[in-house]
């Protein structure tokens, strides 16, 4: 069954399509509630709960653009929400706790498994982690991600530093054993 008869049956409520659009987006949407929550039990949560607003909201998809876009966006709200629910993100650091000390490594990343690489965006402190996503892969721009985060833009850009200088130090340990 192709997409578009997915998302037609699905929206007439016919569980058979539902469970086929369930499975073929579900993997792909754990990885993002993963890669914003790093606790894979509120992950998993947060993607049931991004799964109901999905269907919930499955009438609403008009074609235009992307389908994963328009899914995407969901589940990434969802994540943000729950961030903020559980006001575990924490955007103000000091200056003192990071280490500023940036090399051009590419070599070390050419070199990596993509798990590797995800297990250590994982590990980032929560607000690097938050905001490194929606920038890195999400590609929203600062002021974007300020507006969502209500943070500063300044803020979004410093997270965003701290978060990639973290994940080169990562990197360099990874690689190096330091």
């Amino acid at each position: 069954m192709d997409r578009e008869s997915l998302i037609r049956k699905s929206i007439r409520g016919e569980a058979l399509a539902q469970r086929h659009l369930f499975e073929s987006l579900a993997p792909k949407m754990l990885s993002i509630c993963m890669r914003y929550l790093g606790n894979k039990e509120e992950a998993e949560d947060v993607c049931q709960l991004s799964f109901i607003k999905l269907f919930n909201n499955l009438k609403d998809y008009n074609n235009e653009g992307s389908f994963d876009g328009w899914v995407r966006r969901i589940f990434v709200n969802t994540c943000l929400d729950q961030l903020r629910k559980n006001k575990k993100t924490k955007y103000d650091v000091s200056m003192d706790d990071v280490d500023y000390r940036i090399e051009n490594n590419d070599f070390i990343i050419e070199n990596m498994e993509a798990n590797d690489l995800m297990k250590i965006i994982e590990e980032l402190p929560t607000g690097y982690r938050t905001v490194f996503n929606l920038f890195a892969v999400e590609g929203y721009s600062h002021r974007e991600i300020a507006e969502k985060l209500e943070i500063t833009e300044n803020t979004s850009k410093s997270q965003f530093k701290r978060a990639r200088t973290h994940l080169m130090n990562s990197l360099e340990k990874l690689h190096y054993g330091k």
